[in-house]
């Protein structure tokens, strides 16, 4: 080598070696403002804990505060104001490659003494100051780190207490032994329509999420006796938070992995002024490598969504966000047209599937005065699903055997308005109106004519209303109370519901907690349940268009006890009742609506079955501290109902317990790198099913259940054992993570069901997912 070239050479080490060995720094800043009206609060005081010499700041005119400079490394800020409460937050993480913005609410402190008591912002307590039982706040950071969690909001909470997935290829999620269309999806304060690929009619879950991490803030998630400003469910709910992009700074995001390729971008809107974008788009991997030519079998799996959050102050006192997302996919298969080939029945099957979801809202926000908060949302939202089946026949000619069409669209106009009544009361009322459309249409295959029959077609509109208020009232700083009434009603055959609501929590010491809450909830049916045809006579008629709502009461005893500062115990216990459940008139029928997870229930249905749900449930968990976090989840429980048979039965998601532990470990393994283990362990008792009458179903050539043996059969116990190790490496300007999910990486064959083969006249056994492992790789600049 020359030496000139030595030079430069010697030149480029020292270079790299001195990037990769400064102190990367990064900025932390945000907004103080008012927990109920939304105010800013200009003059709040923000400092770093810990830090030495002192480092703080406090907020402007507008309520803005900035930390510069601040090595990139984990910090806990403490923020107070007069009059209010401390805040502390822990462990919020710095890397180098995006800003950390933060909206902080506080709460008006109602002492008339100097010192004020200081909280920890802990994932126990609801961003929802209204919510005193059976919720929790989440983070983006957990959905990424989680293992198993995938940035998926739906597989990241079966890590909590009284949660359990149904299926391993899909999100869907049962809450307390409840059906998993039970629940509730909110965005920014109104509900939204299913947010996941590859959903079916009826159900509230999919197999892959629509929501980008990197639109999502903080937020919460409940699994029972909710607040009067949530309806239209029975077992829990999301309500979901959307982050505000960076208003100073362009930033971007990049990250591909196993389920696909995202880009993410966001930054101010103009010079000067406080708006901002943030957007995400994705795209299938294995739909681009079947676009490259690579072979991935019969069947080709394809889907692409897009994401934003527009965010324009419109002056001093009002904002206007401009939120929503979309998603498309699709699924195609042909059969093999060789008969030698075929193993089962099911290769004798093609078809087309797709499912579209999408939403798109504006948000108005209004400071009214010093008492008063107002937003006004207006969505428009809707899903398209359509499945085509067909099946070879013994002469290899395709044979149409399922056809569905679905198509729902709404549009929802909200106002709530959030009162400061005084220090010690807040009121919070609203209403939700929606105009719904409807395009569905069932075909199903008939045996006795060989032909498809119809069993859902309508086309039409209606509409249903929501009404709210609560007042949430703190008699001192022990004891508050939550009291509400919602009302629901549809108009398509004006079945309606007045429900109280109450919830309280009273501090026993500075470390204990107990609360209480009850609530009477109710739930719409799924819209192509109403409208499944019944022939007589060459008549069609409608015979469920005038179903009832479902409803349920719900009662909450809990406990919470703070074992150390970073470890906290929680018990609750609960009894749900329901009632006014759609079943099968017949008095030997066992079918109930309370069980049905896919499509839609086209039978003639009446509401007089019941059902009742039951058990206690433990979490203890360690917030991460000095990198270590875990969650010890734990739950006893009995999901039963009951249909005209006068027979109480389990339902088919009383699997009697639960126990999950989620636990993670960050280590700082050279300057400016980080290397993380997560792992998740979830053992818990089989679903039921129903089995399956042999003889019958030889004699059919197809699957025949024993009826009178309904969900008498328990799935053996299901344990899974997931692992995510990461790295982060901070570098100038950039940070870059590199992560690896293996789920079930003990590849045990949990069992998912049973089901008749008619091509070898046997009952077989059918498993959930194997071991996969998923490689995804994250740039943020």
């Amino acid at each position: 080598m020359k030496p000139t070239a030595k030079i430069l050479f010697a030149l480029l080490l020292v270079t790299i070696q001195s990037l990769s060995a400064q102190d990367l720094t990064q900025t932390i800043r945000g907004s103080i403002v008012d927990q109920i009206t939304n105010a800013p609060m200009p003059g709040a005081t923000v400092m770093i804990l810990g830090s030495d010499p002192l480092i703080g700041t406090t907020s402007d005119s507008s309520g803005e505060f900035k930390l510069e400079d601040l090595p990139v490394g984990t910090y806990t800020l403490k923020v107070s104001f007069i009059g209010f409460k401390e805040i502390i937050l822990p462990n919020i993480k710095v890397n180098s490659g995006k800003e950390v913005v933060l909206s902080i609410p506080i709460e008006e402190d109602i002492t008339q003494i100097q010192e004020v008591v200081v909280t920890a912002n802990e994932k126990d307590r609801t961003i929802n100051e209204m919510v005193q039982v059976s919720g929790r706040t989440f983070s983006v950071e957990d959905t990424r780190k989680f293992a198993a969690a995938v940035n998926d909001p739906g597989r990241m909470v079966t890590s909590f207490s009284g949660v359990t997935g149904t299926d391993d290829g899909n999100n869907n999620i049962s809450i307390r032994g409840n059906s998993p269309n039970g629940l509730l999806w909110r965005m920014e304060g109104i509900d939204i329509p299913n947010p996941n690929h590859f959903v079916n009619p009826g159900t509230s879950g999919g197999g892959v999420s629509i929501l980008s991490s990197q639109l999502l803030s903080n937020s919460d998630f409940l699994t029972g006796a909710f607040p009067a400003e949530y309806g239209n469910a029975l077992s829990g709910v999301f309500d979901l938070n959307l982050r505000k992009g960076n208003n100073e700074n362009q930033e971007f995001t990049l990250q591909a992995g196993f389920l696909g390729v995202d880009i993410a971008a966001e930054g101010p809107i103009a010079q000067g002024y406080k708006g901002s974008y943030l957007v995400n788009y994705r795209y299938s991997t294995l739909s681009l490598l079947s676009k490259i030519g690579l072979p991935l079998g019969d069947f080709v799996t394809n889907f692409q969504d897009l994401s934003f959050n527009v965010f324009l102050p419109t002056g001093p006192k009002s904002t206007i966000t401009i939120f929503g997302f979309g998603g498309l996919s699709d699924q195609d298969g042909n059969a093999e047209k060789d008969s030698l080939a075929w193993e089962s029945e099911g290769d004798r099957y093609g078809g087309t599937f797709f499912s579209n979801t999408g939403a798109i809202g504006a948000k108005h926000s209004y400071i009214v005065n010093a008492q008063n908060f107002l937003q006004t949302t207006l969505l428009a939202s809707g899903n398209a699903i359509g499945t085509t089946e067909n099946r070879l026949d013994d002469n290899l000619n395709f044979q149409d055997r399922f056809y569905e069409n679905y198509s729902n669209s709404k549009i929802t106009l909200s106002a709530v308005l959030n009162t400061k009544v005084s220090a010690k009361a807040a009121l919070r009322s609203g209403f939700y109106v929606n105009q719904l459309y409807y395009n569905l249409r069932e075909d199903d295959f008939a045996e006795e004519t060989q032909t498809l029959q119809t069993n859902i077609n309508s086309k039409g509109n209606t509409q249903s209303v929501q009404a709210f208020s609560q007042l949430n009232y703190r008699a001192n700083e022990r004891l508050t109370f939550n009291l509400g009434l919602h009302y629901i009603q549809l108009l398509l055959n004006n079945s309606n519901s007045v429900e109280p609501r109450i919830g309280t929590s009273y501090a026993l010491d500075e470390k204990q907690r107990v609360s209480l809450g009850y609530g009477l909830h109710s739930q719409v049916q799924p819209l192509g349940t109403y409208f499944a045809e019944q022939d007589k006579n060459g008549e069609i008629t409608l015979p469920n268009k005038n179903l009832d709502l479902s409803k349920s009461h719900h009662f909450v005893l809990g406990y919470d006890r703070s074992l150390s500062p970073h470890l906290r115990l929680k018990v609750e216990t609960y009894y749900q009742h329901l009632f006014q459940i759609p079943i099968r008139s017949e008095a030997d029928e066992s079918y109930s609506i309370i069980n049905q997870q896919w499509t839609f229930a086209t039978d003639p249905l009446v509401n007089e079955g019941y059902g009742k749900n039951y058990g206690v449930e433990l979490t203890l968990e360690q917030f991460t501290h000095n990198g270590l976090y875990f969650l010890l989840s734990g739950s006893l429980y009995n999901s039963l109902y009951k249909t005209n048979e006068e027979i109480w039965r389990n339902t088919a998601y009383n699997g009697n317990f639960n126990m999950t532990l989620t636990a993670g470990k960050e280590y700082e393994w050279k300057k400016n790198r980080v290397f993380g283990v997560n792992l998740r362990v979830i053992y818990s008792g089989g679903l039921r099913d129903t089995p399956f009458d042999l003889d019958a179903s030889i004699a059919k050539g197809e699957g025949v259940y024993l009826e009178n043996q309904a969900y008498e059969m328990k799935n053996p116990n299901y344990f899974r054992a997931d692992l995510r190790l990461s790295l982060t490496k901070n570098k100038p300007k950039s940070t870059r993570i590199w992560a690896l999910d293996i789920q079930n990486a003990s590849n045990r064959k949990n069992v998912y069901g049973q089901y008749f083969e008619p091509m070898s006249n046997e009952i077989k056994t059918s498993y959930q997912a194997p071991l996969i492992p998923i490689l995804s790789y994250r740039v943020e600049f």
